[in-house]
């Protein structure tokens, strides 16, 4: 066989005339980051919400007696294309509000009609005899009356819960009030007057409840629902003044803290020869604390008991009128309540709310907060979170807040002073050394939050984020 010297010269590497790179790193001492962590956002809720002392692990909300009753979310139970009212959930409707005879509000809901409407359809026409109530069970219905110069006014848009129609069901007289139209296909069930006098008739428990609530609907109340204060202005002369107290609620709610812990392990020998040059139970303990401030913060939004998305109140709940967020959206969400501090969005809805906003031709200014430039509405930061959950029919909520006590606001609630606490309202506690010659923390913190009156929480609920092919 032939060798071609030429080509095994052309493969010789010249020789080596210094010392290389991935030998020299034998002797070199590395620079080495901080552990990086994905997890961290930026957390604007903890931030922003003014944190308040709750000494003995619970905070109690006192409010004004008020008589507003009812006015709740309706739940259904669905069986393939048949749906049907949870007995018990009549009680959200104010006539019913309290009303607890299992027996009697069964055979209300066997009495529920069903009716599947489609996008479009007019389900109730104004003027016209109203003869029974609509339970929605899903959809989006628009109400529209007619304004002051005769023109079309948007009143409500209602959806999945929602109700109209409840005076129809003791009143033989009651016309809709509003023109009720599908804006998507859906269904609804009716409860008609006639069937629920044939039960009424039948239920002398009933009658004395209704009879009770008469009572009450005849109270003088403010606009809030609140018992009105008796008092006399511009009067001259001697006049008797009437005389007033503020009454209070007889079982206010209280709100007790939550816990979020976790047990950090470390083992003594990383402790005694990996310490350099940086701390190992500190790098271990910042990364768990960061961990467990992200779920306070997603506790705070989703937990079923004293989470803001659970807490809204029915009637600072807003549906969106044409789909995507609108200017006139964010107005109405705005105009629930007196100064609103920030809303607060899923990063994926705040794009769709700029969106929503170009379509217009506008192009807010950002504000700053913080020292970070943010978006903003009329001046009100829009605030990302993304534990604002989206739904598998990608919707979403934005949520809007006046916070602080001083302003009847929502406020986070801790307690701090606790034993070998880390920063406020959280404790690390040594736990010991086990057999296994392994440290133990425990990680602790302790929180919650409380809504002092209903319209400091608003929420723009069931809002498309998708983005348009239009």
């Amino acid at each position: 066989m032939t060798v071609d010297n030429s080509a095994e010269a052309q493969l010789e590497l010249p020789p080596q005339s210094s010392l290389g790179t991935a030998a020299a790193r034998k002797l070199a001492t590395t620079t080495k980051s901080a552990p990086q962590m994905q997890e961290i956002t930026s957390r604007w809720l903890l931030r922003m919400l003014p944190w308040v002392e709750a000494q003995g692990g619970t905070y109690r909300v006192n409010r004004r007696l008020g008589y507003t009753v009812g006015d709740g979310c309706i739940e259904f139970v669905q069986d393939g294309a048949a749906v049907r009212v949870v007995p018990r959930e009549l009680g959200e409707l104010a006539l019913l509000r309290g009303f607890e005879d299992v027996e009697v509000l069964t055979a209300l809901a066997d009495r529920c009609v069903q009716r599947d409407f489609r996008a479009g359809e007019v389900l109730a026409e104004r003027g016209s005899r109203a003869e029974q109530i609509n339970l929605i069970a899903h959809g989006r219905i628009s109400q529209v009356s007619v304004g002051k110069y005769g023109d079309e006014a948007a009143v409500a848009v209602l959806a999945d819960g929602g109700q109209f129609g409840e005076n129809a069901l003791l009143d033989p007289d009651a016309r809709w009030d509003c023109t009720a139209t599908a804006e998507t296909a859906g269904t609804l069930l009716t409860l008609s007057r006639a069937d629920f006098s044939a039960v009424l008739s039948a239920a002398p428990g009933l009658q004395a409840h209704l009879e009770e609530f008469s009572s009450l609907s005849r109270r003088r109340q403010n606009r809030h629902g609140e018992a009105e204060i008796a008092m006399s202005a511009g009067h001259t002369g001697e006049a008797e003044l009437p005389g007033a107290f503020v009454d209070y609620e007889l079982r206010p709610r209280e709100y007790e803290l939550s816990v979020a812990q976790t047990v950090l392990r470390v083992h003594t020998r990383v402790t005694d020869l990996y310490n350099g040059p940086m701390n190992q139970t500190d790098e271990q303990l910042r990364l768990t604390i960061e961990a467990l401030r992200e779920r306070q913060e997603h506790e705070l939004i989703n937990n079923r008991e004293f989470g803001l998305l659970h807490n809204v109140d029915y009637k600072q709940r807003v549906q969106t009128h044409s789909g995507a967020p609108t200017p006139e959206d964010l107005d109405e969400l705005l105009c629930r309540r007196r100064g609103t501090k920030f809303f607060l969005a899923h990063p994926t809805m705040i794009a769709a709310i700029g969106r929503g906003l170009n379509a217009y031709g506008l192009y807010p200014d950002p504000v700053d907060l913080d020292g970070q430039q943010v978006a903003a509405w009329r001046g009100v930061p829009i605030l990302p979170c993304d534990k604002i959950p989206i739904s598998k029919e990608h919707t979403s909520s934005i949520l809007a807040m006046r916070t602080g006590e001083d302003n009847q606001g929502v406020i986070g609630l801790r307690q701090t002073g606790l034993p070998e606490e880390y920063e406020p309202g959280l404790s690390v506690r040594f736990m010991g050394i086990g057999e296994q010659a392994i440290i133990s923390y425990l990680v602790t913190t302790y929180f919650s939050a409380a809504v002092l009156v209903p319209n400091a929480l608003g929420m723009l609920e069931n809002v498309p984020i998708a983005r348009s092919h239009g």
